[in-house]
């Protein structure tokens, strides 16, 4: 594996961890696919550093396990913001 690309995971998951980011937050932030996020998680970084792999595979379980209720929040809030002239 080439020497940027586990910095770049090692990087990816101290960021993670740091910000109990998602997978999307990670991505947009360092510019790269949701896809390879995931990839340097749960199989590169498995191979470099495993006890920061495991780390950063909690937050990621965690937050995929309260996505639904993110989105569940994202809807009400578009929701009332769209409403919101009508009753005014």
């Amino acid at each position: 594996m080439k020497e940027y690309i586990e910095e770049r995971a090692v990087e990816i998951a101290n960021y993670i961890i740091e910000n109990n980011a998602t997978v999307r937050q990670t991505a947009k932030q360092f510019g790269i696919s949701k896809s390879t996020v995931h990839k340097d998680v749960t199989e590169r970084l498995l191979q470099i550093h495993p006890g920061l792999a495991a780390e950063a595979r909690k937050v990621l379980d965690m937050n995929k396990s309260e996505r639904h209720i993110r989105g569940g929040l994202a809807t009400k809030e578009k929701y009332l913001h769209q409403h919101s002239g009508i009753y005014s």
